[in-house]
């Protein structure tokens, strides 16, 4: 059961599925600036993921430390 999970996890965060994460404002602008030959726009959508991403891997991280010190505690 636990494999499952775990490989469901791993799975969903190592994989590549492209995402467009863009308010309409910000695409309209990134597609009108690519349009028109400039490259500035070209990582926005990646960089929004980024940001939207980060907060989850640090309260996973110190979730698994939270539960590697409590396991401790109880097994002592």
């Amino acid at each position: 059961m636990y494999m499952k999970k775990i490989f469901l996890l791993l799975f969903f965060l190592f994989s590549k599925i492209y995402l467009h994460a863009q308010c309409a404002m910000c695409k309209a602008v990134v597609e009108a600036n690519l349009e028109s030959g400039s490259t500035k726009g070209a990582g926005l959508n990646d960089g929004i993921l980024y940001l939207m991403a980060i907060p989850y891997i640090v309260i996973l991280f110190f979730s698994i430390i939270y539960y590697f010190q409590k396991r401790k505690v109880i097994e002592s």
